[in-house]
């Protein structure tokens, strides 16, 4: 299956952000194993560059940007996907914009720990504990 991770999912293993590290680290691991199943928007590769420098330094970030582009299928994201966005009516850009792209790029769900932010997405959210939950019932 198909999904859009959300920037925390990849914070929440970088920083080792507890209590989230292992279901959000049992995602990643997913992407590894299963090739193009783990999707990212474009906009939130230099995001998350930015947070991991500034934190890290530039050598991890750089590391971690790496990792990402030979793992996860990043969704390009043009004026059409930004201008849905915007008409989705999110509070918060960012996590319409993730929704626009999940959207564009066939995802069946998004992973992200702040279900409730995205009752107005096109693509259902569920958290990476519940995502693992389903994934080994079936």
């Amino acid at each position: 299956m198909k999904v859009m991770l959300d920037l925390n999912v990849l914070l929440d293993v970088v920083q080792k952000r507890e209590p989230f590290y292992a279901a959000s680290a049992m995602v990643l691991s997913q992407a590894v194993e299963e090739p193009g199943t783990s999707c990212l928007p474009g906009h939130a590769l230099t995001t998350l560059h930015y947070i991991v420098a500034k934190y890290s330094g530039r050598e991890p970030a750089n590391t971690l940007v790496d990792w990402v582009l030979a793992n996860l299928e990043i969704v390009p994201q043009d004026r059409a996907q930004f201008v849905r966005a915007r008409n989705l009516r999110f509070d918060d850009f960012e996590d319409a914009a993730l929704a626009s792209a999940a959207e564009a790029a066939g995802c069946k769900l998004i992973l992200t720990r702040n279900v409730v932010d995205f009752g107005a997405s096109p693509v259902p959210a569920v958290t990476p504990e519940e995502f693992l939950l389903t994934a080994s019932q079936e």
